[in-house]
């Protein structure tokens, strides 16, 4: 275990509730286990792979103990859900102190070849299109207007939302599921204004490229847009900054994973995976 992970670093974590939205693969498992290992108990959610959250489950069990995670089956698109997770987290763990909303649809649900084709906008299905939207926006909304609520009672909480990089976000080919992440930075830099002054901090956070998960199309030679992968994993070190103490003060900022630096104390390492403030937004 490196140092950047080490429980004593982050005594914060110990038994922080963190809700994480699409938890049970990829980014979203990876950064769960990370949390749990730091001390941390996580609500994880699916919309749909049962066995898959069933899986983590019973992992994080094995190695930090029983109830340290719970696995919840639930869709960002419906407020019913979303209100189910936040209600079931405080009484399973008994609070909530963090939300990442990881949970996203990709371009597969436009075209199963996204990579290589680069489908042009009308020549999108409507239902993957409405299912992409309604999934990597308003189910961010939706569930941080579940959660929002009983952070800001308590005068604390973190809402971080995993979001793509800039050529990504206007990539020929990647609408909607570009336009989306794009529209989320904005909401997430509105909120952090909107958060002001009650204790909760609202920050995005990505991986830096193109991740070897499941939203990639199956072909031959797996592969980014721009040829090589980053490994799920990179979002282990940062998430337990990201949900630290450490971060208190921080809010309305974007974080890159790839750009954290393991040999650096974890709040240098958090400055160089820091992006610049942009004075107006940088789309056009």
């Amino acid at each position: 275990m490196n140092s950047s992970s080490d429980t004593s670093i982050y005594p914060s974590l110990k038994d922080r509730v963190a809700i994480i939205t699409g938890g049970g693969r990829g980014l979203g498992y990876e950064m769960a286990m990370s949390l749990v290992g730091a001390g941390a108990k996580v609500a994880i959610t699916s919309a749909r792979e049962a066995g898959e959250l069933k899986s983590v489950e019973e992992e994080a069990a094995e190695t930090a103990g029983p109830g340290r995670l719970i696995a919840l089956q639930a869709d960002v698109r419906s407020y019913a859900d979303c209100e189910r997770v936040v209600a079931a987290t405080l009484k399973q763990l008994g609070g909530l102190h963090c939300l990442v909303n990881n949970a996203g649809r990709g371009m597969g649900l436009i075209h199963p070849n996204y990579v290589e084709e680069r489908p042009r906008f009308w020549e999108a299905p409507l239902e993957g299109w409405e299912e992409v939207v309604d999934t990597n926006l308003n189910g961010v909304f939706r569930m941080t207007r579940a959660a929002a609520p009983h952070m800001i009672a308590q005068g604390f909480g973190k809402i971080i939302n995993v979001s793509t990089s800039d050529v990504t976000i206007v990539r020929v080919g990647y609408s909607p599921y570009g336009p989306t992440k794009a529209a989320l930075e904005a909401m997430t830099r509105i909120w952090a204004q909107d958060l002001e002054g009650t204790g909760v901090t609202a920050n995005v956070f990505l991986p830096g490229g193109a991740t070897d998960t499941k939203i990639l199309p199956v072909m031959a030679n797996k592969r980014g847009a721009d040829g090589g992968l980053l490994q799920p994993d990179i979002m282990r070190a940062p998430i337990l900054w990201l949900c630290a103490d450490q971060s208190n003060e921080h809010s309305s900022e974007r974080y890159i994973a790839r750009l954290w630096d393991d040999s650096l104390a974890p709040d240098d390492a958090a400055t160089a995976m820091r992006d610049q403030h942009h004075e107006k937004p940088g789309i056009l």
